[in-house]
């Protein structure tokens, strides 16, 4: 397993993933296919510039070079590091930018790039002549087996499997971040209903959901909020339940854990300095809360002068790279197990490619599988600890920085 298919196993995606036994794909012909798979054809992308090139060239556009020229420079241009498989679109846009200098010869560039749009995958569908070879089609519908691709609202349009073109796309992490926060609040509104009632926890899950509520409220909110820890307690719940059930969902087999996307872990940490600001805006007042960052001292007017603005300028600055460690260190410590686990389970494959091809003895591949299936197992346990280690630790550091932001020095 090479480094770019670990790193696409783990990142975000408009599909979900599962063996390609339990969702086969049996497409007949181009028109079948999905609108973003099309995108991607080689033979979509050029019967795409061959419109757009005939569309400038009927609209009379100056500077426009032949036919076959067009065709050929857009293909070598997709050929160049980091251009494989974009659409005429982008290597327009990429001409319409070197416009300084030359706008009379490029000016057709720009205009072409505003109007691939006319000529989309619903006029390939229906376009003549156009057939794809069964080869191509069995090959494609392999590809595209195991892939339950996500229904996207009108609008959207994709560029890829990873990558939005336009539009409000709904991605993997997306899908497990809204079901994980349904099932926090439906376990919080039975929680809520049974403490309303005074009804004591029983089974093993509510004894256990009691056990972590009541040590957060305790040991992590009141134990470092020193001043109205009460208030920030639901906020530590949220916090703690939903970074501990994204972090769940990457051990569940074909899921994904959303808190390996530094979006996310971003996302968190920033509502945190959001909500702790907000607090200290509350208690000290807007000015009075970026004031409270500077520790007092007794210094002379001369000397002060000096000293608190660069307080002041590393105080903000420190404020700002503790939040974006917070959101780092959860990615990271998600993303390293996730690799590790990719990694050791591409031995496997490995190996079997090995006795496929004769080089290594099948009891000796069936040893070396064993230890290797045995490591994963482990590592699996070791990663189940650290989701909810690393959910604790972000739910403890978010208390911590909002004491800091709502206590006076």
């Amino acid at each position: 397993m090479s480094a770019d298919e670990i790193l696409l196993h783990i990142k975000d995606s408009y599909y979900f993933e599962v063996p390609k036994l339990f969702w086969p794909q049996n497409h007949k012909s181009h028109t079948d296919f999905p609108d973003v798979w099309v995108r991607l054809d080689p033979d979509f992308q050029v019967w795409q510039a061959k419109m757009v090139y005939q569309y400038l060239k009927n609209e009379g556009a100056q500077g426009l070079p032949s036919e076959h020229d067009f065709v050929h420079n857009y293909e070598h241009w997709k050929h160049e590091p980091g251009n494989h498989g974009k659409p005429v679109k982008r290597y327009l846009a990429s001409l319409a930018d070197q416009q300084a200098g030359q706008p009379a010869n490029l000016q057709w560039a720009k205009q072409g790039e505003q109007e691939t749009i006319r000529f989309d995958v619903a006029e390939y569908r229906v376009a003549k002549d156009i057939s794809w070879t069964p080869e191509k089609i069995e090959a494609y519908n392999n590809v595209l087996s195991g892939k339950i691709l996500i229904p996207q609202l009108p609008g959207t349009k994709l560029r890829n499997l990873y990558q939005a073109e336009s539009g409000f796309a709904i991605s993997k992490f997306m899908v497990i971040e809204f079901l994980v926060a349904v099932i926090i609040s439906v376990i919080f509104i039975a929680y809520a209903r049974r403490v309303s009632k005074g009804q004591l926890p029983r089974g093993w899950f509510w004894n256990l959901m009691d056990v972590f509520i009541v040590f957060l409220r305790n040991d992590v909110a009141k134990g470092n909020i020193h001043h109205g820890a009460d208030k920030f307690v639901p906020l530590l719940w949220t916090l703690f339940f939903f970074v501990l059930g994204c972090n769940l969902f990457g051990l569940i087999p074909w899921m994904g854990s959303p808190t390996g996307s530094i979006s996310v872990t971003l996302t968190l940490a920033v509502s945190v300095l959001c909500i702790g600001m907000a607090a200290g805006v509350k208690v000290f007042g807007p000015v009075g809360v970026f004031k409270n960052l500077i520790p007092n001292m007794e210094l002379p007017l001369v000397i002060a002068v000096f000293v608190i603005p660069m307080m002041f300028a590393i105080e903000i600055v420190g404020l700002m790279i503790k939040h974006g460690v917070l959101g780092v260190r959860l990615l990271a410590n998600m993303v390293a197990g996730h690799v590790v686990l990719l990694s050791i389970m591409g031995l496997v494959i490995e190996l079997q490619n090995q006795v496929f091809l004769g080089s290594l003895p099948s009891f000796f591949a069936w040893v070396i599988g064993l230890i290797i299936l045995t490591a994963c197992v482990m590592l699996s346990c070791l990663e189940l600890f650290v989701a909810f280690l690393q959910a604790y630790i972000f739910a403890l550091l978010s208390a911590s920085f909002i004491n800091a932001e709502t206590h006076g020095h």
